[in-house]
């Protein structure tokens, strides 16, 4: 099968930024969604996936309409799942087990959250329904899990790209049992 372009994009700025907000469905800031929305005009995709989480949603559903698109929201291209830390400022969380988290998200998830793992798993069972250059506005989590599953970082690897607000991640993908991908990145 040939390639495929996809293009990932984080969604703006929450309106509580500095927060594990995970699943926490919190709205960009107005400013956000639009730096997102200029963003998009540089690129070139036939269809617009979301996380249905609508700091990622509503920018996405702006860029569809914008260039008369297919937009879907999709939940598997939702954060990672921070269970009992969700909506919490790091700084007030315990630090040897937030330590933990960073340096091993798969041993050591947040309480009753999910695993690095798990992320991957979802994220990588969306990227396999890809099949037309998309545009997928989501979260840096999961930009970083589709970084694993495409072009094989670990967690450590993948926690080192900056993944500031509106930046975008392009990579050409080629669909397959071997799924892979080649990656550009738009920083703002």
């Amino acid at each position: 099968m040939s390639e495929v372009v996809l293009h990932l994009m984080r969604h703006g700025a929450p309106q509580l930024p500095g927060l594990l907000l995970g699943h926490f469905d919190v709205p960009s800031e107005a400013h956000g969604v639009e730096q997102c929305v200029r963003r998009a005009r540089t690129l070139e995709f036939e269809r617009v996936v979301t996380s249905d989480l609508s700091r990622a949603r509503a920018p996405g559903a702006i860029i569809a309409a914008e260039r008369k698109v297919e937009h879907h929201a999709d939940a598997r291209w939702r954060e990672l799942y921070f269970g009992e830390w969700e909506g919490a400022d790091p700084a007030t969380l315990p630090p040897e087990p937030l330590g933990a988290f960073w340096d091993d998200p798969d041993r050591h998830p947040p309480p009753r959250g999910e695993r690095w793992g798990e992320l991957c798993g979802r994220v990588e069972d969306a990227l396999r329904t890809l099949t037309a250059p998309t545009l997928v506005v989501t979260h840096a989590g999961a930009m970083r899990a589709a970084l694993a599953a495409l072009c094989g970082l670990d967690a450590r690897q993948c926690w080192a790209v900056d993944l500031p607000y509106a930046a975008v991640l392009s990579l050409r993908v080629w669909p397959g049992p071997q799924m892979s991908g080649q990656m550009t990145a738009l920083l703002p």
